[in-house]
């Protein structure tokens, strides 16, 4: 939501920063998540969710159920393996998946995305 209001490309950058053969997946964690803040938002905020939402639910976005059984994070972290890259703001979500060995792209100085890890190339 957050690179929406900062008026970031966020499908443009990824594309550019992973290799082809990567599969963009949304969490339905994810999508659940944004529905639940759409509701509550206003103005902006809301927007920003409902243009969220748009972008998640379409190419070259697939959205995968994972069932709330636990905190959303810890969720993630149990999905995402080492040749996954996990996009997240989260600074304390950024530093649990390194520890693990997930590779994290985030947003870095409100403008350009950052990669912490390494990108899995076919040999």
């Amino acid at each position: 939501m957050m690179m929406i209001q900062l008026g970031i490309d966020v499908v443009g950058e990824l594309e550019i920063i992973l290799p082809s053969y990567y599969e963009l997946i949304v969490p339905s964690l994810v999508i659940n998540e944004l529905t639940t803040l759409k509701k509550k938002a206003k103005g902006k905020d809301k927007i920003a969710c409902n243009i969220a939402l748009q972008i998640a639910q379409k190419d070259p976005f697939s959205i995968v159920e994972i069932k709330k059984n636990d905190h959303v994070d810890n969720l993630l972290l149990k999905y995402c393996t080492k040749e996954d890259v996990l996009c997240t703001n989260d600074k304390n979500l950024r530093k649990r998946a390194r520890k693990k060995g997930i590779t994290v792209i985030y947003l870095r100085q409100h403008r350009f995305l950052e990669i912490d890890g390494y990108i899995k190339h076919k040999s």
